[in-house]
């Protein structure tokens, strides 16, 4: 069992100066947490896994194929593996917990 203080994880996350940091892969999965600033552009690209997004805080445009929907604190989205989606409008710093399955990477060729 793991048990992870998000507290801990943004400071992790902030001292990498990415934008995303995994903190758990196992067989069936891994989680990552994705910080995009205001203003930023999303340059996510479609995985070749199954994903997950829980918005832990921040506001922003989600775009699946041509639909697209505004997004804040508490919203889950579930996006098909090889699927174009990204993030857009994002008007306040978008915090996200992204959960992949199979674990992200595992796939890729």
């Amino acid at each position: 069992m793991d048990v992870f203080d998000l507290k801990d994880l943004l400071k992790e996350h902030a001292d990498s100066g990415e934008r995303s940091l995994r903190f758990m892969f196992r067989d069936a999965l891994s989680m990552s947490l994705y910080i995009l600033p205001a203003g930023a552009e999303d340059m996510q690209k479609p995985h070749t896994e199954d994903e997950v997004y829980y918005v832990l805080s921040g506001k922003a445009t989600w775009v699946v194929g041509d639909e697209t929907r505004p997004v804040n604190e508490g919203a889950i989205i579930y996006v098909d593996r090889a699927i174009l989606h990204k993030f857009i409008d994002i008007t306040e710093e978008l915090r996200l917990l992204v959960i992949f399955a199979p674990p992200f990477g595992s796939l890729a060729k």
